[in-house]
């Protein structure tokens, strides 16, 4: 048997000195005197975070603005439908967690993946004919942020590129830098109600894109894609053989003169993982109930993205197990009357306000079909002393304390989001006084000639 022997000098306050021997065969080698490693502390932020950048919070921090403060704030900028209080959740939906809390049956630890009960509560609610579900198909989270998550997890790895909106949801591009994942950006088109620029979209796809978000109905346009247009979306993904990652956190949440389409009810091959949850639909976003709906009916998937979702799941042992209980009775019991009052409010103010913004000069609002959303394109040229949307917005809290997100956040300058989740009278209020910032500020075309003859 090889032995070594290991030989420590050191004296005084000089590092101790390992002299290493190894004995091979009868023979000694000596492998030199090797310096001991001196203690120091050296903690630093990992590769990960470094790498974490949210552009809503990097833009809104900077803006270092305060309101006017002959004049109430009124914020158009978050996408939480309960800060006003016009909009609660259903009595049933309520009762339905009360109950769940005072049996005392939901206090432990659930399997990562959800309660087997409450996964099948999810997919009876969704399985229909076109697109079926059983309860293996279904991954519950901690929101549907998690779920967005979970699924770039198990289809990317570092180095592979993913293909998102614009303007779209932030959170795309924060997850996925944060994992080594490329962003690529489709365009959406604003003249066309924000349908995807197909040609655009597919020209992005290469040998290492992982997966294609599609968004639907939109967070930041408030645009729900038709039928037709979700089918050329697949056809595009079947050519190139690239799985969808549908966020439709806001499914079902369209206005009546629209329909909703669930992606994976149309497709006959193209594999997708959808993901939704409570927040939107039933006003709960701070709940944190989210899920994964598995459809992969060529079996493309296989059983490699199931245990992949499953190991992921494992980090943080799933979602709040009190909503969990919860579900059964949410999804079947919530009353339709509930669902038709919410978007009956969404639809007056998203009227309202597109009317309002429509008549302004420089601005020219996009109409909304659904979610909580409307974008609003600023005419630059009739506003020379902003730069851009962020010093716009910026402005507009200045002089009228009205905040609007500068769609600079969502990868689209020039452009502002406006929710429509607020009172109707903070909604008319708000853009009565866009309209007073924006006749203050716009310069027409002799406007603009006069500037240049005073130059």
């Amino acid at each position: 048997m090889d032995s070594y022997l290991i030989q420590v000098n050191g004296h005084g306050d000089h590092a101790p000195v390992l002299d290493v021997h190894l004995k091979t065969n009868g023979n000694s080698i000596s492998l030199g005197k090797v310096k001991g490693r001196k203690p120091r502390w050296a903690v630093r932020a990992s590769e990960m975070s470094k790498k974490t950048f949210n552009p809503v919070r990097a833009i809104v921090d900077s803006m270092k603005v305060e309101p006017n403060p002959k004049k109430a704030m009124i914020s158009l900028s978050l996408g939480d439908p309960t800060v006003f209080g016009n909009l609660p959740t259903n009595d049933e939906v309520t009762q339905a967690v009360k109950e769940v809390l005072d049996s005392g049956r939901y206090n432990g630890y659930a399997p990562s993946v959800g309660y087997q009960s409450c996964r099948e509560a999810v997919a009876a609610y969704y399985n229909c004919p076109e697109a079926p579900l059983e309860a293996q198909d279904v991954i519950l989270t901690s929101g549907c942020s998690q779920a967005i998550e979970l699924a770039l997890a198990v289809l990317a790895n570092p180095g592979q590129n993913i293909l998102v909106p614009r303007p779209g949801f932030s959170l795309y591009k924060t997850l996925a830098l944060s994992m080594g994942i490329e962003v690529k950006l489709y365009n959406l088109l604003p003249e066309k109600a924000w349908e995807i620029d197909l040609k655009h979209l597919e020209s992005l796809v290469d040998e290492k894109t992982a997966c294609l978000i599609v968004n639907n109905p939109s967070n930041p346009c408030g645009s729900v894609f038709s039928k037709s247009h979700l089918q050329k979306i697949l056809a595009v993904a079947s050519r190139q053989c690239v799985p969808i990652l549908a966020d439709e956190i806001y499914g079902d949440m369209v206005f009546a003169d629209c329909k909703y389409e669930p992606i994976a009810t149309l497709s006959t091959n193209v594999p997708i993982l959808s993901c939704g949850g409570l927040a939107k639909r039933w006003l709960v976003p701070g709940w944190r109930m989210g899920w994964i709906l598995i459809h992969d009916r060529r079996d493309i998937f296989g059983n490699e993205i199931r245990d992949g979702l499953l190991r992921l799941s494992q980090r943080i042992l799933g979602p709040c197990t009190i909503v969990q209980g919860a579900l059964e009775r949410i999804l079947h019991r919530t009353p339709p009357e509930f669902y038709h009052n919410t978007l009956s409010i969404l639809k007056s103010n998203a009227d309202l306000c597109y009317a309002a913004l429509s008549a302004i000069p420089g601005l020219q609002p996009v109409r909304p079909a659904g979610a909580m959303y409307l974008m609003v394109e600023i005419e630059m040229e009739h506003f020379p002393e902003f730069e851009n949307d962020v010093e716009f917005t910026e402005r507009l809290i200045s002089e009228q304390s009205v905040f609007c997100l500068p769609a600079t956040c969502f990868e689209y300058p020039n452009f502002f989001r406006v929710v429509i989740t607020v009172p109707e009278e903070m909604i008319l209020e708000a853009c009565s006084r866009i309209q007073q910032f924006c006749e203050m500020h716009y310069q027409g075309a002799e406007g603009a000639q006069d500037l240049e003859c005073d130059k």
